[in-house]
């Protein structure tokens, strides 16, 4: 089988708050809003975004964003409004919310946060 394209999808609540947020507040490119919202990610890639009257939050991260500086990218986000998610279970986690992941030979160092609608996403560095 041959796939012409491979996209995500997930739905909010609200699409004008969406688009203000993920255009705006995110610089991501709108490249289409007849049926939902289409945003062109860095890679190359679409994330799909619609709107559904009974949305619930994702429980787990809909999307990472790779950085090359997270602290750069924390502290630029919080000037824009957004909070970072504390996680009890993130005893590596600095006052900003970030989780040292790097320093703990854990992984990334991660900070979550949510989009108007209430789903997760992150922000991190692999090195």
């Amino acid at each position: 089988m041959h796939y012409k394209d491979v996209f995500s999808g997930f739905s909010v609540n609200n699409l004008n708050e969406a688009k203000k947020f993920y255009q705006e507040t995110l610089g991501l490119e709108l490249v289409n809003d007849e049926m939902g919202l289409a945003f062109k990610l860095p890679s190359g890639g679409i994330v799909f975004i619609y709107s559904k009257d009974d949305h619930k939050p994702a429980e787990f991260t809909i999307l990472n964003f790779e950085v090359d500086n997270i602290d750069q990218a924390v502290d630029d986000l919080v000037t824009k409004g957004i909070s970072f998610e504390r996680y009890e279970n993130m005893s590596h986690a600095d006052e900003k919310g970030i989780a040292r992941g790097i320093t703990a030979k854990m992984g990334p160092d991660i900070a979550w946060f949510k989009d108007p609608a209430g789903n997760i996403l992150s922000v991190l560095q692999n090195s």
